[in-house]
């Protein structure tokens, strides 16, 4: 399932008058691609990863994530396809200080209503897939921060998800980490068939991306690649 944006404008309040993040911005993701967003600090990035988390809502146009037009959702609708379709990886893993590695990932399936030990497989499985699978029982204060980052990486599969959503996954990690965290992502996007869009400012891993888009003062400027 891919990742379509269509027309898609968002404005905000801005004293009498209203600022606009995103002017009639049309992307479409396939499955199994990995777009790269690229563009300056306040070029309308993160609101295009917002918009297509279904964490805003757009003025006009429309967002079909894993083939639902989210326009007509209610807030509980939306709500229930972030947790089934969607996995988004913050910019800071968040983990939770209590929990091991495999725990963090239980928990996301506990959320959608599966029993936490009866995922225990699949948490394992995805540890395995990331490198982490002999960490499995650490908590985040034991690992590096490389290792909580594919923690975060896996935890937003947990539940298989059609979309994935990447804000800047290198930004506090060295060259040497941040390469291998985005080979991991470029390799799990292949394998698990996920639309996965990357919002970063480091330009050096972009090698290893589907495409490029660059946004500018809310519009899509350039794309580069499939």
């Amino acid at each position: 399932m891919s990742l379509v944006l269509d027309a898609v404008t968002l404005t905000y309040p801005d004293g009498d008058g209203r600022l606009t993040a995103l002017d009639s911005v049309s992307l479409t993701v396939p499955a199994g691609t990995l777009t790269a967003v690229v563009g300056p600090s306040g070029s309308g990035k993160s609101s295009l990863l917002a918009v297509a988390a279904t964490l805003v809502t757009p003025d006009r146009g429309q967002v079909v994530v894993a083939g639902t037009d989210t326009g007509p959702l209610t807030p509980a609708a939306r709500a229930e396809l972030r947790r089934e379709h969607i996995g988004i990886v913050f910019q800071q893993p968040n983990l939770l200080p209590s929990l091991s590695a495999a725990e963090q990932l239980q928990v996301m399936a506990h959320l959608s209503g599966r029993a936490p030990k009866s995922v225990r497989g699949r948490a394992m499985d995805l540890l395995d897939a990331v490198g982490l699978a002999d960490q499995a029982h650490r908590r985040p204060h034991q690992l590096s921060g490389g290792q909580r980052q594919r923690v975060n990486i896996a935890r937003a599969l947990m539940n298989e998800p059609s979309v994935l959503l990447v804000d800047e996954p290198t930004s506090a990690l060295d060259h040497e980490r941040g390469a291998a965290v985005m080979d991991l992502l470029a390799g799990l996007t292949a394998e698990r068939g996920t639309a996965t869009v990357l919002v970063t400012h480091d330009m050096t891993h972009l090698a290893r991306t589907d495409r490029t888009v660059t946004v500018q003062d809310g519009r899509v400027t350039e794309a580069v690649g499939a």
